[in-house]
């Protein structure tokens, strides 16, 4: 059971590291907040986290957007990068599904409140 939330705190810690990166300092708080977050079952925290998660796979193809259209306007390759960002962003997002296994949702089960 906890070696399956190492996935959610890899994505996310990545997704700090991301922010980092471009000096978003409150967005790489909240990243760091929402893994700490992850020691805490509650069935609120479970969608909490699944939703950064979503949220974090958007920003990653954003990035990966806006990344392939500079690098195309330079004439610089965009292929590897793009792939290596889809990569994440789907790593990402298959991080937010490990609450559908069944002993994480025993887990996050407890009271909502």
């Amino acid at each position: 059971m906890r070696a399956l939330l190492l996935l959610p705190a890899l994505a996310l810690s990545l997704l700090g590291a991301h922010f980092y990166r471009a000096s978003a300092w409150p967005l790489v708080l909240a990243c760091g907040v929402v893994v700490v977050l992850l020691a805490w079952p509650r069935r609120w925290v479970a969608r909490l986290v699944q939703v950064a998660l979503l949220l974090g796979t958007a920003e990653w193809l954003w990035t990966a957007y806006l990344l392939v259209q500079q690098r195309l306007a330079l004439g610089q390759p965009w292929q590897r990068m793009a792939l290596i960002l889809c990569a994440v962003a789907a790593f990402t997002a298959a991080s937010a599904l490990v609450f559908r296994s069944a002993a994480l949702r025993a887990r996050y089960s407890g009271p909502s409140r």
